[in-house]
């Protein structure tokens, strides 16, 4: 199958290459290179860097709105677009192109988290399962019908990090399998159950222990490892990126034992943290290093 690749972050990465392995990739989309690090030079996208290296032609236009670009993208008469994560708005003319339309693959079980970041939102909710929806794209934020859907469980102790790299594999696995199908029946999601997935402010990242321990174990394991969630240590601030429900009580914010710290109802336990300019660690080997005050 000739297929038209657009995607940009490290998830869509597994996707584009199950789909070289299994189909001719006639070109890769992605978003234009970013000015990145501290000499804010322009760093390409993981997808650009993979597509390169497995030598396929790569674009990426700022917008697909100009009809340059268009003529560009139906000149390539493709069987079908995959779009995993690729950033930029499809208008309905260039939903249209692909002799068998514009596929996406999505990080929920829709309709449940449409938008921007389903895998943070599940694990913040405190989500049971998540999965991975094979959708055929429509204008709308995710309302397109689904074509595909395989659900996965969330462990206790998931991070979006785990989650991530497990839906990304699944993802590729069930595109393969639904481009080899004989048709491509698409079912319409359901009214009932539908939420949005908001993007991830900065601002929801510092921890406040006043909260009940689900919630702030929850929410640590959910913001990690991007943007992560952080509580001030001194003049420090600490990343938090893996947690537990632990036994205990106190005040909110007391140091109960090691890295382990009273809620607002119940306690958890830091599995691991990252100090400024360091590296990720367990918090035994944090703690060597860092005196936590009574209280955070």
């Amino acid at each position: 199958m000739k297929v038209v690749f657009m995607g940009t972050p490290d998830f869509s990465v597994p996707v584009l290459d199950a789909l070289h392995a299994a189909h001719q990739v006639l070109a890769v989309y992605c978003q234009p290179p970013r000015p990145a690090g501290r000499g804010k030079a322009d760093r390409k996208s993981p997808v650009q860097i993979r597509a390169e290296a497995l030598g396929l032609s790569v674009r990426h236009p700022v917008s697909l709105r100009s009809e340059d670009v268009q003529h560009e993208f139906a000149a390539l008469q493709c069987d079908v677009a995959v779009v995993v994560a690729y950033g930029l708005i499809l208008p309905q003319i260039v939903l249209d192109m692909p002799r068998l339309g514009c596929l996406n693959i999505h990080a929920s079980l829709l309709p449940r988290w449409r938008g921007a970041a389903p895998i943070h939102r599940a694990l913040m909710a405190g989500d049971a399962q998540t999965g991975i929806c094979i959708m055929q794209m429509d204008a709308g934020l995710d309302t397109g019908p689904v074509i595909a859907r395989q659900s996965l469980p969330i462990g206790a102790e998931d991070t979006t990090a785990d989650l991530h790299d497990r839906l990304s594999a699944l993802g590729a696995r069930m595109m393969v399998q639904t481009l080899a199908a004989p048709s491509l029946a698409a079912l319409a999601q359901g009214t009932e159950g539908v939420t949005y997935a908001a993007k991830i402010d900065k601002a929801e990242s510092q921890i406040s222990f006043t909260a009940p321990a689900q919630t702030v174990d929850r929410r640590i394991r959910g913001l990690s490892p991007f943007p992560g969630a952080w509580v001030r240590i001194g003049d420090e601030r600490v990343k938090l990126l893996r947690s537990r429900l632990a036994p205990g009580a106190g005040t909110p914010g007391q140091v109960l034992h090691g890295f382990t710290i009273a809620c607002g109802d119940g306690a958890v336990e830091i599995v691991q943290a990252q100090r400024e300019g360091k590296r990720p660690m367990p918090a035994a080997e944090v703690l060597k290093g860092l005196k936590l005050p009574p209280h955070l």
